[in-house]
This record gives structure tokens, C-alpha cells and sequence, in this order.
């Protein structure tokens, strides 16, 4: 705090050099008024007059939104009535001297030296009852290394800005300012006097959208113009995030400044996420932000990664990074002991394999480690490697590549154990629609379950940022003539049907360009349906298909190719022959038939009837009941589908496997979870895809290993939401898939995340677990033995942390019978021999998309959010017989 202007040398002569004991703060009020009551007379409640011995200095400390009301606050320096002190939050206040010990006590010996050496603090400002950030340019290290510390937009973001977070009625002001990490986002608040903060990483926004585009601030934020407003959504199942600004250039700046940071982090090398980590990792243990670590901090930053290390040996590689001898580690020896303890044993010894004794690879030694990889073993592509990740430019003009770059090259997207080719569309799709898996959602405007659980248009945005090409719509008659979208009989929220019509126009092709399917599930009345299809034209215009193709064959189905940038209708079809005299005609789908209950069936009469104009909109996917599968393969319909139930689709894969795949070769088929799933958890897709199942609809808000399985199979194709199905599903006359043996050796884990972070002294205990889902002969999971943080560590040239960088050098082996359906889920689990294991991370890719060789596997979360930089580091071959 500073003081009235002409007595700051006079304050500054008498203020102690590391705490303020003689410093009070007292709340200024109105006499006989309330306090935080404004007034322009300045009267010091302190019951002091002014004068050389009493300075004042007014500031603000709160700010309410809606109002800016203010408490003002009296800084005095008292000479006369003393009063309890205020304490710096930095400092600890001086101990009162104790009377002399006799003679001979144990307290004569002098008091042992501080753990950290001394550090001058210096007093912080306060902002509205905040504590004041650095400047920008005290900081900003890791934007230079980024090379956006001159960005006008991050400088404003290290500053903060005070944001309103509309949730509800009553939008709540926060202060939001981007850390010095250049990655982590805080907003700040308070209740009474208790301070809260929250905060989310850029890495995981996946959208910054600018104006009322989303439904929170369509419903709670007309008050903000629209042009100072803006949401973020994020990956995994975090709620999207609208916020407000009372500036427009403000909005503009973090709009802008969200979308650089998340570009650049995008766009970063494994190195650079590498030392990223690194920096957050010190930032976090550096408790006084000096950007110098003692031994102590440094110990702390070992337990916040999860690294268990022996204190002597810990202490021996400080000192020998400790070059000045002053007892801290800074710039260049923080990156030496940071470099020594992401040494990678296991790439030294791959290394020196293939380098011998001179410690470089040739372009020539290269080529031959890439041909035991199974990748194109040439010269020139040698050569291409060493340029684009070899760090030694010496090295580099000699076309020889050094371990560093050898690491890089590993933990580059050349590296990963999920073929880089398979990232783009790289399968035919000019084939009928039903040849292909196609991911679809259920019960899509659901957050959470399907009970009570929350509706929002922005479920349909996430799923189809994750490339969901079928997503549900159920349609219920609402107030006003407009139709809502709910989850029937329950006590789910409610949106409306416009809302969500253009959220799919918005978003729907933002991630695959390929067709987006529509399910409705259908409880209106001939009226309503009529307002949506007025809905649907208006809103969709030429992206609604309402013709069939110009030229297609009637007998096939058309295919993803042509139908690019198309919305497809998926809804009961009006029969010309058949039509009742009132112009509908009565057909109930077949998932209405399992999910209503008799008593509401009544209650949804006027629902089994079709407006024509909701009807018109229904080209090739005709909802119809199923006719059982010797009906269906004797006079097969292509533009027809049927739904089925879990239980039922089990039903028929037992009694009738071999018929139900004929069927789904020919037509489309969906299958959703049952009903009664008051939790809306999901069962297990594989089953359903075994048979040809092209739309296996799951509860997208929930996650677990089903959503893993879900991820993983559209994880290829470029993650399009269409997957070709294997020749022998297609055409079930064709050849039988060949078997095949996979051997996988898990040798070690990098940068595992600590489950605990609020316990320094929580390590994991890891194990790996390779899971096979495939067809019922397939289907198996082996494991490693877990590592122990109590084991004995391997001491040479570092100990392996069991939580850090644990070594296993286990082989798991397994023998498929069809291995274009299976798919790999890699499981990383914390030990825990008194209880269920803890879940750490997971991968899942199908067999077809992963690589042989050394490769890494870039672990995610639970709801499939980045793990980064956790990895795994196995070897996988692959062998017919």
C-alpha cells in the first residue's frame, strides 16, 4: 500500500523492513451511517486527526457488479491508541523476545539455519480487494518462449479483466486473468471475506465463440449486447463457459487472445510441451514467485510430479546444478536439473544400439533402425528425419542426429503408436451408406442423465465437435405453438426445437464434412410438426435434403461422398396408398413402442400421427418397425431402417447372427440403450459392430470404457464419424479375415499426472493394463505387474520414479482371429491394494490404425480430455501366421 502524496519518505523511514506491525487498516464509514456508504466528506473513523504523524490514503477494496459499491479504507500510521496489527501475507511477524535461558540449557545453542535462504519481499498493492498481479514485463517468460510476449491481447490477459459469468438470472462479475504460464486461466471471487478461485487450462477449450450463440446467454444474457459477449467450450465433459464484459475491445482482446494461445499450443513440439510442463511444474513449487528455487522448493516440485526420490540423491544432483554455489537454482540451472531428470534410460540404450560407440546416427544407421520399425527405410527419408528434428545445427549439416533429437523424433507425430496416415479420410467413400459405421448419440441434448439431468443445445455442439454424425432429437408439443426438445415423463430441463436446429447448422460440418442424420423421435402433434418442418427449411435451407438425388438407383443407398454437406431426416414416412381422411396416417417407431409406457400412449395419440410437411422432409431414412429378419432379406428396402433395443439387437445376434449381418450388409439399423438406464449409462458398442450395426447409438454425456470404445473406432478415417466396414460385413460371401498374433512390449511411462494433488506425499503405484475388444474369441486384457514407489528404484544414471517415469520391460501377448474389428485400449492404474485401483489415463485406436516399432502412446482422461505430456513407451509387432 502507498500513502498520501508529500509523507511517503516520511512513512517509508518508519516502516520495517519485512513486516508492518505498526500499520492498521480500519473501514472508513459515514458517521451514523453504514458502512461501504459513500460520501464526499472524508472523515476518519479511526478517531485521529491528520498531521505529519497520521497519513491517510483512500483506496478501494470491493466492487460489486450492478453498482460499483465501495469500501474505503484508511491506511494510518498510529502513534497514540495501539491496535491489533495487520500482517504482511508474505511475512511472518518477528517473534517476541524471550528472557535469557540459564546457563547450561540446551537453548544456548544458537537456532539452525532457515531451510531457504532469506529473501527481501516486497509489498504487494491491492486491487478492489484483490491482490495485484507482477507486471506483465516482470514476467511473461514463457510468451517469449512462445513468441507472443509482444501480443497486445496476452498483455491485456496477464493483467486481468473483470468479467460477468452468466449462469443464471443473476450474472456474477469475476476477475479473470491468464497466469504466467501462459496456459492456465484464473477467475477470482469472493463470498463475504473468503476468497474462491477457479480456473481451466486453454490447452482443453476446443471453440471461443463471440455473441449469443450459445443457450445460457440466449436465455440469461440479453441484457449484454451481443458484441460483448462470448462462450469457450472445452473438451470432456467440463459445461461451456459464457462470459460477459462491459467492454466491447475488451471481449475482442480475449476472444483474440484465447484463439492465438490455443492455435500456438496446438502447434507445439513435443519438446516445447515438454518444457511447458516443466515451467508449470516450477511455477506452481516457486511459492515466492522470485523465479529462484532453494532445495526445499525444489522438493516440492519432485512430489508435485509425481516423482519419488531419494532426499541424498536429490540433494547431490542440486548441488552439482547449483553452478553460482548460492544454494538456488535459476534460469540455466533450473533447465540443467530439469534436463537430468527427464533423462530417458530406456532411448539411451535404443540409441546406443544403432549408434555404437561414436554416439551418432548416420543417415545410414537411421534407416536401418526405421526399417526394423517397418516404416520406408531410405536414405532420403533418413536425411528428411534428421532435418526436421535434429536440434544440433552442427549435427544437422552433417546429417547426423544426436540423442536429443533422436528423443524428439520418438515423441514427435512420426513416433506416435497411431498411424499419422489414418488422421486424414483415407477410405473410399463412394460406397452406400450402409458399409460404413457411423457414430451416432443418444438422448443427445443431455449433460447429464436422463432423470433429472440438464438439456442444452451445447451437448449437440459437443458431440459434433467429436464427430457425432447422428444425433436424437425428441420432440415434445411445448407452449406457444413451439415444439421443446426434452426427455419425456422426467424431470430433465427443456429447450427449443429452433434452438437446437441452429446449433446444427452452426456446428454441424465445423468437424467432418460428410452427412449429419437426424433422429427424431417424435411425441407432437400434427401442428407442431408442422412448426418443425417450417423450422427445418427455414433454418437449414439447401443443407436439408428433402429430394432424393438426381440419378440415384432407387435399390442403393447413396454414399457419404454425395451426400457432402447434406442433413438427413430420420422420421416416419408418409405411405401415398395409405393415407387416413384426415390427411396423417398412424405409425408407431419402433423405439417409441419400447420407451412409452401404455398409461402415456394415450396421452401421445395425436404423436403417432405425420404432418406431410414433416413427412416430405424424410428421403432415405424411413423409420419403420422391423418385419423381422426373413421379411427384410426376402424384400430388402434400402431407404428403410429400424431401431432396435440393446436387449433385443443381443436377442438377434444369439438366435440369428449370421442372417442379422446379411441384413445390416443391406440396410441401415440403429441400436440405443434401454430405457430403464436412470443413470444413462451405456453398454458395450462391439457387440453391435461385430454384426454390422452401422448406427450404435450411445449416451455421449456419459463416460467410461464404452465411450473409450466409441472414440477409438472413429479415431481413424480422419475422425470423420464414417468408418468402412470390414469386406467380409459388406459382402458376406467374401474371403474369411486371416489371424494374427500381436506381442506388445510395455518398457516405460513418462510425466504421469498425480491423482492427489492436494496430498505432496501421494506417488502412484502404476500398472498397465492392454484390453482386446473385438469378437467374442478375441476379447481378452492382460496386465503388467504394478511398480512399487516402496520398490527398489533402478539407480543408474536416475532413479525411476514408480509414479514418474516408471520401467516395466513386460511382453503381453495375444492371438485374433479377426482383427479388422478389434481395438487396442492401453490402461494406465493406480495400484491400491485396499480398494478399487484408481483410474489414470487410457488410449484406445483399432488394431488397424497402430504401428509396429518403438512407439509412444499419448494417454488421456477419463472423458478423453489430454493427458499431456503422459505417455507410454512400447514396442509392437505384429505376425500372420
Amino acid at each position: 500500500m502507498g500513502t498520501a502524496r508529500g509523507h511517503g519518505a516520511v512513512a517509508a523511514q518508519h516502516r520495517p523492513p519485512r513486516c508492518i506491525p505498526s500499520l492498521r487498516v480500519i473501514p472508513w464509514t459515514r458517521p451514523g451511517g453504514p458502512r461501504g456508504v459513500r460520501s464526499d466528506s472524508a472523515v476518519c473513523w479511526c478517531g485521529m486527526g491528520g498531521g505529519a504523524a497520521h497519513v491517510h490514503t483512500w483506496m478501494c477494496v470491493h466492487t460489486r457488479a450492478n453498482g460499483c459499491t465501495h469500501t474505503r479504507m484508511c491506511v494510518q500510521r498510529a502513534t497514540a491508541p495501539p491496535a491489533p496489527p495487520i500482517q504482511d501475507p508474505h511475512c511472518k511477524p518477528k517473534p517476541k523476545p524471550k528472557p535469557n535461558p540459564p546457563a547450561g540449557s540446551s537453548r544456548d545453542r544458537p537456532a539452525p539455519p532457515p531451510r531457504c535462504p532469506a529473501r527481501p519481499r516486497q509489498l504487494s498493492t491491492m486491487i478492489c480487494g484483490r491482490r495485484a498481479r507482477r507486471r506483465p514485463e516482470q514476467s511473461g517468460g514463457v510468451l517469449k518462449k512462445l513468441g507472443l510476449y509482444e501480443d497486445k491481447d496476452l498483455q491485456l490477459m496477464l493483467q486481468g479483466s473483470l468479467l460477468c459469468k452468466v449462469r443464471s438470472r443473476r450474472a456474477k462479475e469475476r476477475l479473470y486473468r491468464l497466469q504466467e504460464d501462459g496456459i492456465t486461466v484464473v477467475s477470482e471471487r469472493r463470498f463475504g471475506r473468503v476468497p474462491s478461485k477457479h480456473s481451466f487450462s486453454v490447452a482443453h477449450i476446443t471453440s471461443v465463440r463471440r455473441g449469443h450463440h450459445s443457450e445460457g446467454l440466449r436465455r440469461y444474457g440479453r441484457a449484454i449486447p451481443e458484441q460483448n459477449c462470448f462462450t469457450i467450450t472445452f473438451e470432456g465433459g467440463r459445461r461451456s463457459l459464457d462470459l460477459g464484459a462491459r467492454d466491447e475491445d475488451v471481449v475482442l482482446s480475449w476472444v483474440r487472445g484465447l484463439r492465438t494461445l490455443r492455435g500456438r499450443l496446438q502447434g507445439m513440439s513435443q519438446r516445447e510441451r515438454l518444457e511447458h510442463w516443466i515451467h508449470g511444474m516450477l511455477q506452481r513449487a516457486d511459492k515466492d514467485k522470485d523465479n529462484r528455487m532453494c532445495f526445499q522448493e525444489v522438493q516440492i516440485m519432485l512430489r508435485m510430479a509425481n516423482i519419488h526420490m531419494d532426499n541424498a540423491y536429490a540433494h547431490q544432483l542440486f548441488k552439482e546444478c547449483d553452478h553460482s554455489g548460492d544454494g538456488r537454482l535459476e534460469d540455466r540451472e533450473l533447465e540443467d536439473f530439469c534436463r537430468r531428470l527427464l533423462r530417458r534410460p530406456e532411448l539411451e540404450e535404443l540409441f546406443g544400439r544403432y549408434s555404437g560407440e561414436d554416439c551418432v546416427l548416420s543417415a545410414e544407421e537411421l534407416r536401418d533402425f526405421l526399417k526394423d520399425q517397418g516404416e520406408e527405410g531410405t536414405l532420403h527419408q533418413a536425411c528428411a528425419i534428421i532435418c526436421a528434428h535434429e536440434l544440433n545445427e552442427k549435427a544437422r549439416q552433417q546429417e547426423l542426429m544426436t540423442l536429443d533429437g533422436f528423443t524428439m523424433y520418438l515423441l514427435s507425430a512420426a513416433g506416435d503408436i497411431l498411424n499419422q496416415e489414418h488422421t486424414q479420410v483415407h477410405q473410399d467413400m463412394s460406397q452406400p451408406l450402409c458399409h460404413y459405421f457411423i457414430s451416432s448419440s443418444h438422448n443427445t441434448y443431455l449433460t447429464r442423465n436422463q432423470i433429472g439431468g440438464t438439456s442444452s443445445t451445447e451437448a449437440y455442439v459437443r458431440a459434433l465437435m467429436m464427430g457425432c454424425r447422428c444425433v436424437e432429437l425428441d420432440c415434445w408439443e411445448g407452449p406457444d405453438g413451439e415444439p421443446l426438445i426434452c426427455h419425456g415423463h422426467a424431470f430433465t430441463s427443456k429447450i427449443l426445437f429452433r434452438d437446437v436446429i441452429e446449433a446444427i447448422r452452426d456446428h454441424a460440418f465445423k468437424r467432418s464434412p460428410y452427412p449429419v442424420i437426424l433422429s427424431l423421435e417424435n411425441h407432437c402433434g400434427v401442428e407442431q410438426q408442422a412448426t418443425m418442418a417450417r423450422h427445418m427449411k427455414a433454418i437449414l435451407g439447401d443443407m436439408l435434403l428433402t429430394q432424393p438425388l438426381e440419378g440415384q438407383d432407387p435399390s442403393v443407398l447413396p454414399s457419404p461422398e454425395q451426400l457432402k454437406g447434406k442433413v438427413l431426416v430420420k422420421g416416419k414416412k408418409l405411405l401415398e396408398l395409405q393415407r387416413e381422411p384426415c390427411g396423417v396416417i398412424s405409425i408407431l417407431d419402433e423405439e417409441e413402442e419400447e420407451e412409452t409406457e401404455d398409461e402415456d400412449r394415450l396421452q401421445a395419440k395425436d404423436a403417432s400421427h405425420v404432418a406431410p410437411e414433416l413427412s416430405a422432409m424424410v428421403v432415405y431414412c424411413q423409420a419403420t418397425p422391423f418385419p423381422g429378419l426373413a421379411q427384410a432379406l426376402q424384400h430388402p428396402r434400402p431407404y428403410e431402417m429400424s431401431s432396435f433395443s440393446e436387449r433385443k439387437a443381443r436377442k438377434l445376434i444369439k438366435e440369428a447372427g449370421p442372417s442379422f449381418v446379411r441384413y445390416t450388409s443391406q440396410q441401415l439399423s440403429r441400436v440405443y440403450p434401454l430405457g430403464l438406464k436412470m443413470t444413462s449409462s451405456n453398454y458395450n458398442p462391439q457387440e453391435m459392430w461385430n454384426v454390422g450395426c452401422q448406427l450404435v447409438a450411445l449416451n455421449f454425456q456419459t463416460p467410461g470404457y464404452e465411450m473409450d470404445l466409441n472414440t477409438g473406432r472413429f479415431l481413424g478415417n480422419g475422425g470423420c464419424g464414417y468408418v468402412l466396414k470390414p469386406q467380409f460385413l459388406r459382402s458376406p460371401h467374401s474371403c474369411s479375415p486371416r489371424p494374427l498374433m500381436l506381442r506388445i512390449r510395455v518398457i516405460t511411462a513418462q510425466q504421469l499426472p498425480k491423482l492427489n494433488r492436494e496430498k505432496l506425499s501421494s506417488i502412484v503405484d502404476p500398472f498397465v493394463r492392454v484390453e482386446i475388444y473385438g469378437v467374442t474369441a478375441d476379447c481378452s486384457k492382460q496386465q503388467t505387474a504394478y511398480r512399487s514407489n516402496n520398490g527398489d528404484p533402478i539407480v543408474v544414471p536416475i532413479p525411476h520414479s514408480a509414479g514418474f517415469n516408471p520401467r516395466w520391460e513386460e511382453t503381453l501377448t495375444f492371438q485374433l482371429q479377426v482383427p479388422e474389428l478389434a481395438l487396442v485400449r492401453f490402461v494406465v492404474e493406480d495400484h491400491d491394494s485396499t480398494s478399487c485401483n484408481d483410474f489414470v489415463g487410457q488410449f484406445t485406436l483399432p488394431l488397424g490404425s497402430m504401428r509396429e516399432g518403438y512407439r509412444h502412446v499419448h494417454l488421456l482422461s477419463k472423458d478423453g480430455a489430454s493427458l499431456s505430456p503422459a505417455t507410454l513407451f512400447v514396442h509392437v509387432t505384429c505376425k500372420r501366421p
